[in-house]
């Protein structure tokens, strides 16, 4: 079997890895156009340099990129990660109106692998919460994990998702801000529900953070 070359072991790492091109030139810092220079061997004699950045991205050792060892014969050429874990608040947040959920204060941990999260991967501030309703059932069924990135109001644009509380009272919806009001709106196939407004003045509402990420189980 002919081995190898370095820029078929990159394009074949890569592909393995499910990494588009663009995203394997964002962790290197490079241009896409340089990522298939490597791939086409363009570049003979690749300085380590280069080869310790693009084994860490691939998540391989440099020496099984330069063709030194093989993955067949040697397990250790592959750098197995830890899946991440992220804070998990099991408290289920209404997907309705307003519902008060007690001791939301205590997180578990989840593991969510990083093909999940996709860009919101590394993120560790990110927390998950479980939706119960279907006020947002065009968005995210009855359910559904959610993965929710803290920010501040002045963070978040109009029609984001949000999970927020009043006096303590926490759901999940789509927020809106019309000069002083603040718009909460559901995202339903259901016409029964309705807006829920207040002020930004509301010294009782938090914003706890965008939802960027929704998972769903199926039976």
């Amino acid at each position: 079997m002919i081995p190898l070359k370095i820029g078929e072991r990159i394009k074949t790492r890569r592909k393995e890895l499910k990494m588009s091109v663009d995203e394997l030139a964002n962790k290197l810092g490079k241009n896409r156009a340089t990522i298939y220079r490597y791939e086409s061997n363009e570049i003979e004699n690749m300085p380590l340099e280069i080869v310790k950045p693009l084994a860490l991205a691939l998540k391989v050792t440099p020496a099984y990129l330069m063709g030194w060892e093989d993955e067949e014969e040697n397990d250790n050429s592959i750098i197995k990660e830890e899946t991440p874990t992220y804070n998990f608040y099991p408290q289920s947040i209404s997907a309705g109106l307003p519902l008060r959920v007690d001791g939301v204060t205590e997180a578990n941990k989840i593991e969510v692998p990083d093909s999940v999260l996709g860009k919101w991967a590394g993120h560790n501030d990110l927390f998950m919460m479980r939706v119960n309703g279907e006020s947002m059932n065009k968005v995210i069924p009855d359910k559904s994990l959610i993965a929710v990135k803290p920010l501040e109001l002045h963070q978040i644009k109009s029609g984001d998702i949000v999970v927020y509380s009043d006096n303590g009272d926490y759901s999940v919806k789509r927020i809106y801000q019309d000069n002083d009001k603040i718009i909460f709106r559901p995202d339903s196939h259901d016409s029964s529900f309705y807006d829920y407004i207040t002020s930004v003045e509301n010294s009782n509402l938090v914003i706890h953070g965008k939802v960027v990420v929704y998972i769903v189980e199926l039976d």
